[in-house]
């Protein structure tokens, strides 16, 4: 495997690449402008000169003597002398040099000095040259031949050591500023990222963002704007976000109040417990901190949703034990009256007594199943007076109370609902009071189910507070505040319903047909 290049060395190779691409710019640049500057000067000179010959009389009658080739070649050797010219050459009207090409025909290219046109530009005598053509013209205004003055085009070496004598220095400085800032800027970049190289950076990122998404639990990071930087999949469905949700604000996102004040610390966020469409969560918000600054808060949410219908289960099984315990603790209380009275010999009182309790519990049992057709519902009802009877509370059916056959699901949802709102209920009731359960069908056959209680009811300032956070009145051994009215609320919303108190009255909402929640 090839070895790959370090930071420093990436920059390095990134910044000599810069520099010789500038160099190589410069160099065409300034061998354009020297070649355009060496046409401009030279190619004035040389017309100059070219001038100064055609205008020589003695050239003129020169032109016109076949005889004088001899003379022609001196004027022609002396110009160049004089001028430093490369070559000077003279030509009669047929193009045909006289002096300084040996008699050959002279290609004029593209000029028309034999016209009498003068003309300066590159041609080929031998090579690549600068010339300049003049005419020459008799006393008659005839033209009778042509002065070329050429200089041979410089080099490639000699255009760069002329007007860019200085590139190869300024070409050392470049890339010795290049080769330091480099390092500098590599050292800088390095300490930045804590000593890492590229590679290494990539491969974090890729780490963190697979198992960002792989956990189970909600992840959400934010800065100290309350702007979302980080979330995960399993955030986003917990909390309904939408998919481009990072880089925006909290407060922008179709979440709850009381769940925004969480994530943006608001409240403080340490296990507390939330309802989010319809599921149980537990937020923990925790402060960010790079290099002793402050960089953010990261807030994690886990799904308590299946613990919480697992203690809905076992609330069904509390509320049978609860039944069997209060009917066998009545039971054992009446076999121990009519034992007594049959040891006193008051066989008639025995009877008395029996008839009486068998005629209150049927009274019990035939005015609850009256009203309410579904036996388990009924059966928790019944199991709820007498645990009421127990603590020396009433738990009595609103006359109005009316509920018909319900199917299976939505009898669960009601035997729990009811449950947890009696069993809060008799918290908050002491001995001697009263509780009343009130089921009804609304217009929209919903079925309403209200308790009310004889208690000093639920402060205002606390009627979101039971639900959000699973308020009780009544603290287990541990401390710990219970669900149940947490898990009614989520009942309620599960099926689309609600569930709301006002003072020591308690009123959820459950419609027939329940509502699927991802």
């Amino acid at each position: 495997m090839r070895p790959r290049l370090s930071l420093a060395g990436q920059f390095l190779a990134f910044q000599l690449c810069i520099v010789l691409l500038v160099v190589f710019v410069v160099a065409a640049v300034s061998l354009a402008d020297a070649d355009a500057t060496f046409q401009r000067n030279e190619g004035r000179r040389l017309l100059a000169v070219a001038e100064y010959v055609a205008a020589d009389d003695t050239v003129r009658l020169l032109l016109d003597d076949v005889g004088a080739r001899q003379a022609q070649a001196d004027i022609a050797e002396r110009s160049r002398t004089f001028s430093d010219a490369s070559f000077v050459v003279l030509i009669d009207s047929n193009a045909t040099a006289l002096a300084g090409a040996d008699g050959r025909p002279v290609n004029l290219g593209a000029s028309e000095v034999l016209r009498g046109r003068s003309w300066i530009g590159v041609t080929d005598m031998g090579g690549k040259a600068l010339v300049a053509h003049v005419p020459v013209i008799n006393g008659d205004g005839r033209v009778v031949g042509a002065v070329i003055v050429g200089r041979d085009y410089p080099s490639l070496g000699e255009q760069l050591a002329g007007p860019t004598s200085q590139l190869f220095t300024f070409l050392l400085i470049g890339v010795s500023l290049g080769v330091i800032g480099s390092m500098l800027l590599a050292r800088w970049v390095k300490r930045q990222t804590l000593g890492l190289e590229p590679q290494e950076i990539a491969g974090l990122v890729e780490q963190r963002e697979a198992m960002l998404h792989g956990i189970r639990e909600g992840v959400i990071g934010t800065d100290d704007a309350n702007r979302i930087i980080l979330v995960n999949d399993e955030a986003q469905r917990l909390l309904g976000l939408p998919e481009d949700v990072v880089g925006k604000p909290l407060r922008d996102q179709p979440l709850a109040d009381d769940i925004i004040d969480l994530l943006t610390g608001r409240v403080t966020a340490t296990d507390e417990v939330v309802v989010a469409n319809g599921r149980v969560l537990v937020l923990n918000r925790m402060p960010v901190r790079v290099r002793g600054r402050m960089a953010g808060w990261v807030t994690t949410l886990r799904d308590r949703t299946e613990l919480v219908w697992l203690e809905r289960e076992l609330d069904l099984s509390r509320h049978a034990t609860d039944t069997l315990r209060a009917q066998a603790h009545e039971f054992s209380n009446r076999l121990h009256t009519i034992s007594g009275l049959v040891q006193l010999g008051e066989y008639d009182e025995v009877v008395r007594f029996i008839t009486t309790a068998s005629r209150a519990r049927e009274k019990l049992t035939e005015e609850v199943t009256s009203h309410i057709a579904d036996p388990a519902l009924a059966a928790l009802v019944i199991a709820k007076a007498s645990l009421a009877a127990e603590q020396r509370i009433t738990l009595r059916l609103a006359p109005g109370s009316a509920l018909g056959p319900i199917d299976e699901e939505l009898s669960a949802d009601l035997v729990t609902i009811v449950g947890n709102l009696i069993d809060n209920a008799l918290d908050a009731v002491q001995a001697g009071g009263w509780i009343e359960l009130d089921i009804t069908t609304d217009e929209e056959e919903a079925i309403i189910v209200s308790v009310r209680d004889s208690g000093a009811g639920v402060p205002p300032e606390l009627r979101t507070e039971v639900f959000r956070r699973g308020y009780t009145t009544k603290s287990g051994v541990d401390g710990h505040s219970g669900l149940g009215l947490a898990i009614t609320q989520v009942i309620c919303a599960r099926r689309g319903g609600s569930v709301a108190v006002d003072g020591s009255t308690f009123t959820a909402r459950l419609p027939r047909a329940a509502r699927t929640i991802a």
